[in-house]
């Protein structure tokens, strides 16, 4: 039975702002306050779904959340009408209300952690949605990302779902953006990559000093758990904290895993050379043979590297066993990155070539190529089990485009949050959204 790694890129919701919420993520708080561009965002990562589908990789897409979220302002207190909500917010917690009009879950790589069933104890396909209890205006997104995915993945035969974990410091859970997959082909066993930026019950590990680690060890041993992993199809790994002092928010910062292949700097984590031999000898046992590719910090910076995004990149196999490295432009405007990138394609190894995309609205928030996809291992079988509505094709393309024409603004600032009728817009977009992908009611105000 064939297999598949199907990429659900995050469609770009129509609030998308600078609000500058994510301390840690350089590039979301040096853009803060500017002014953005929605429908060229939401345009800009439909190209890319539709760029990959014309290679012949599997592409689907994951709908955002209502926001501005009324629902959450309310939980702080904020009464009245929907735009009395709103004007209240906006006059007197300003914040408050960028938070709760925030478009970031367009990365989806912080939705979920998936395990295919390869791995998993019950043969079926695992999501725990990510709490995401480090910032406010994401720790917001689970129960409504709960109720996208079931709707995506409704087969209970095949598709397991588990609620987010405790939404409290010591089980802080980013989802896919720390966690890969290693395996021969995406049917088989393979290995699963959890890294972790800090230890909440065990102080022998270290922690950073100026910025948040925001994923646990205890995380990622609970979804590990809940999944049903073999202890010899998991490996823990400890990014540097050095790495996450310097913006490297996540682990697909400084590296990005794929098939039988680590791209990483040598920055990237601690005690190396342990980890590497972990993933190798694990791998071996389910018939893979693990390799690395290490960048070296006299190649690229740590600052080059988040600069440029160069490693929130996917990595996507080819037919003839190369693969191919999707980077964001940054990377070309990067001249060390861009002098690395040559000689890389140039020298034979695994990975043959590397593709350029204008994903200029989402990186200036602080979010790549990697950030605004959920990669979900499928075989044959499973895959015919997905709701075919939010699998794209050229006539959905077609449709989304044509529906973000319809809805979206083209300027949005702070000031536009304030805005009553941006609510208004949203949910009406979104309303004939579930319609187009076939996703029932999943958001609030079509539930309530």
């Amino acid at each position: 039975m064939k297999s598949y790694e199907v990429n659900f890129d995050g469609l770009v919701g129509p609030t998308h702002n600078y609000g500058g919420l994510s301390y840690g993520n350089v590039a979301s708080q040096s853009n803060s306050q500017q002014s953005s561009n929605p429908k060229e965002a939401a345009l800009q990562g439909l190209a890319k779904m539709k760029a990959l589908m014309d290679m012949g990789f599997q592409q689907g897409v994951l709908a955002p959340q209502e926001r501005p979220d009324g629902a959450a302002l309310r939980r702080l207190g904020f009464a009245g009408s929907d735009a009395q909500v709103i004007q209240q917010a906006a006059k007197e917690a300003m914040p408050l209300l960028v938070a709760s009009c925030s478009a970031s879950s367009m990365w989806v790589a912080n939705a979920a952690t998936v395990s295919p069933s390869a791995d998993t104890a019950d043969g079926r396909v695992h999501f725990t949605a990510a709490n995401l209890n480090c910032k406010y205006h994401r720790s917001i997104e689970h129960p409504t990302t709960s109720r996208v995915l079931g709707a995506m993945f409704a087969n209970q035969q095949h598709f397991a779902h588990h609620a987010a974990l405790p939404a409290v410091a010591q089980f802080g859970d980013e989802g896919a953006a720390n966690h890969t997959r290693f395996c021969r082909t995406y049917g088989e066993a393979g290995v699963e990559f959890f890294v972790f930026g800090r230890s909440a019950f065990d102080a022998r590990f270290p922690a950073p000093q100026k910025y948040p680690a925001r994923q646990t060890l205890e995380a990622s041993q609970a979804v590990a758990r809940l999944h049903g992993l073999r202890e010899e199809g998991v490996v823990y790994a400890q990014q540097n904290p050095s790495v996450i002092d310097q913006g490297v928010f996540h682990n697909d910062v400084i590296a990005v895993g794929n098939g039988e292949v680590l791209f990483y700097h040598e920055d990237a984590f601690l005690e190396t050379d342990r980890m590497l031999a972990e993933l190798s000898s694990k791998l071996a046992k389910v018939g893979g043979k693990f390799q690395s590719v290490c960048v070296p910090r006299s190649a690229v910076t740590v600052d080059d590297a988040v600069r440029s995004y160069l490693f929130n990149s996917q990595l996507l196999s080819r037919p003839d066993g190369s693969m191919l490295l999707i980077v964001p432009q940054e990377c070309r405007g990067n001249e060390r990155v861009w002098q690395y990138l040559q000689g890389l394609t140039g020298s034979g190894g695994v990975i043959g070539e590397v593709k350029v995309f204008d994903l200029k609205q989402s990186m200036q928030n602080g979010g790549g190529p990697a950030c605004l996809r959920l990669r979900v291992a499928l075989n044959e079988t499973e895959l015919a089990a997905v709701n075919p509505g939010v699998i794209m094709t050229a006539p959905l393309y077609d449709s989304l485009t044509q529906w973000v024409e319809r809805h979206y603004r083209d300027r949005m600032t702070e000031n536009d949050l304030a805005d009553p009728q941006l609510l208004l817009e949203c949910r009406a977009a979104l309303d004939e959204l579930t319609q187009i992908l076939k996703l029932g009611a999943v958001y609030p105000f079509q539930i309530n």
